[in-house]
């Protein structure tokens, strides 16, 4: 089975997450290690490497000025019932990071060759998701932890690129990062 491999720009989370989330810990929700937050560009899905490595090739087309993005309000992603993601949306910054992506997600899906991705860009982070055993009261609950999560303005510095897939433990980390790069705009 081929991991599932994706693009995207690591977050910095050594100044808010260990404090602001991680601190509060809320039954029925796995967060991600802090070493896993990131804004994903484009989502390759199950590829070959090779397939991987030519979508990170197109990493050069991100043409917008990153210097600092703050966070904003926690939602839930999926279906309002059944989301599958509490992530953070950016608040300053959001337009300049969703240009980005913008310029690169076609291009990396199309050197991967994966369908185009249908689904409209919303710059993000997530934070955890959900166990699956989780009912609909402690989806209910978990949404509700997460917006009063003290988040909106944390500043964070987005500065590099990296290509992810599914980590081999991943009792320890959700991600392995196995390529990055500065972003030199």
């Amino acid at each position: 089975m081929q991991p599932h491999w994706f693009l995207a720009l690591p977050v910095p989370a050594e100044h808010w997450f260990a404090e602001r989330v991680v601190a509060h810990p809320m039954p029925q929700v796995r967060l991600f290690a802090a070493e896993d937050l990131h804004l994903t560009v484009a989502f390759l899905g199950a590829v070959s490497e090779s397939a991987a490595r030519a979508a990170w090739a197109e990493r050069l087309a991100w043409e917008s000025p990153l210097a600092r993005v703050t966070l904003g309000s926690v939602i839930g992603m999926g279906p309002p019932a059944h989301f599958s993601a509490l992530s953070a949306l950016l608040e300053e910054g959001r337009e300049t990071v969703e240009r980005g992506m913008r310029q690169c997600r076609d291009r990396m899906l199309a050197a991967a060759e994966v369908a185009r991705e249908e689904r409209p860009i919303k710059a993000h982070v997530t934070l955890g998701r959900p166990l699956r055993s989780a009912t609909l009261a402690q989806r209910s609950a978990a949404l509700a932890w997460a917006m009063h999560l003290p988040l909106r303005g944390v500043e964070v510095r987005l500065s590099e690129m990296a290509l992810y897939s599914g980590a081999e433990d991943r009792s320890v980390r959700q991600f392995q990062i196995h390529a990055r790069a500065p972003l030199t705009v």
